[in-house]
C-alpha cells in the first residue's frame, strides 16, 4: 500500500493548482528563506516548465550528479536520453549536457519501498562547481539539515500556495534515519515545540532536492527529497502544512551503488 506521495507526482497531476518552493513558517519574513543560486552552485534545477523550475539535482563528482529517479520520468530528461540525445542544464552558471541516466535498480514508481535515486552523467567533466561531498557516516539522526528547492512556496498554516521560481533554503531536524530519512514540520505555536528558526519542508517540484548536513569541513549531502507521508489529514491542496512528514532517500545507505556506477571510491576527488 502506498504510504507517501512523491512531490513531483502531485505537481504533474495537479496542474490546476499553484505550487510551492519550500513551505515555510507563517511567522517568519519570507525573504529570510530566499537564497541566491550562486550560494549553492552544485545544486541545480533539472527543467524549466514555463515559469516553474522543476526538480533538483546535486553535483557529487566532476562528472556526476544525483537526483530522485521519478524526476527523470516526470520531466523530459528520461525521454531525451532514451532517444539518444543530450539533456541540457545550467550548473553553477555554465551550460552542461547530461549524456547518461542511471536509475537505481530497486526503483519502482508505484511502490513506497523502492529506492528513488538516479545518477546523471555530464558529457564533460568540470572542476567547477566544486562537487558536494556525500555523508559517509550513519550518524544523521537528530542532526539539523538545510533543505533547498525551487518548487512551490507555501506557509505551514495553509500548505502550498504559489510558484514564483525562487530558490529557498529551510532548516529542519532529522527525526528518523533508517532506510530513509524523515523530517517533521513542527508548528511554532505548539507549547514546548522544537521548531527551528527557519524551519520548513520541501514542496511540490522540490523532488531530488538535497538535505545538507553542516560539518566542520562544510556541507555533506545526507538526503535526496522524494515525497511526503500521506497521514490521516493529508490532502493535495494542503500539502506541506504543519505536522507534515517529508521523506528523503538516505545517501549513506547507497554508497556502494554510487561507487559502482561512477567507478571511483569515496570520497571522490573534488
Amino acid at each position: 500500500m502506498k504510504l507517501f506521495t512523491k512531490f513531483l507526482t502531485l505537481l504533474i497531476v495537479s496542474l490546476t493548482f499553484s505550487s510551492q518552493a519550500i513551505v515555510i513558517r507563517h511567522d517568519v519574513a519570507f525573504a529570510r528563506y530566499e537564497v541566491q543560486s550562486n550560494q549553492f552552485p552544485a545544486v541545480f534545477y533539472i527543467e524549466r516548465q514555463g515559469n516553474r523550475k522543476v526538480c533538483v539535482a546535486t553535483v557529487i563528482h566532476q562528472r556526476w550528479a544525483i537526483t530522485a529517479a521519478h524526476c527523470a520520468h516526470q520531466t523530459t530528461l528520461a525521454n531525451t536520453i532514451e532517444n539518444g540525445r543530450r539533456f541540457g542544464v545550467e550548473v553553477g552558471g555554465q551550460r552542461r549536457e547530461i549524456d547518461r541516466l542511471v536509475i537505481h535498480p530497486d526503483y519502482d514508481q508505484d511502490s513506497a519501498s523502492d529506492v528513488d535515486l538516479a545518477l546523471l552523467r555530464f558529457r564533460v567533466a568540470s572542476v567547477l562547481p566544486r562537487p558536494l561531498p556525500l555523508q559517509l557516516e550513519v550518524n544523521e539522526l537528530a542532526a539539523e539539515v538545510s533543505l533547498l528547492g525551487w518548487g512551490y512556496f507555501g506557509l505551514g498554516t495553509t500548505g502550498r500556495q504559489y510558484d514564483d521560481g525562487k530558490l529557498r533554503r529551510a532548516r529542519n531536524r532529522i527525526v528518523q534515519a533508517d532506510r530513509r530519512i524523515r523530517i517533521v514540520f513542527d508548528d511554532p505555536r505548539d507549547f514546548g515545540g522544537e521548531s527551528l528558526d527557519l524551519e520548513g519542508v520541501p514542496g511540490l517540484g522540490d523532488s531530488g532536492g538535497p538535505a545538507l548536513l553542516e560539518t566542520a569541513e562544510g556541507y555533506r549531502l545526507a538526503g535526496i527529497a522524494v515525497g511526503e507521508v500521506e497521514g490521516t489529514d493529508f490532502s493535495e491542496e494542503t500539502q506541506g502544512k504543519y505536522g507534515s512528514v517529508a521523506i528523503y532517500e538516505r545517501v549513506s545507505q547507497h554508497l556502494d551503488w554510487i561507487e559502482t556506477i561512477i567507478g571511483s571510491k569515496l570520497p571522490f576527488d573534488s
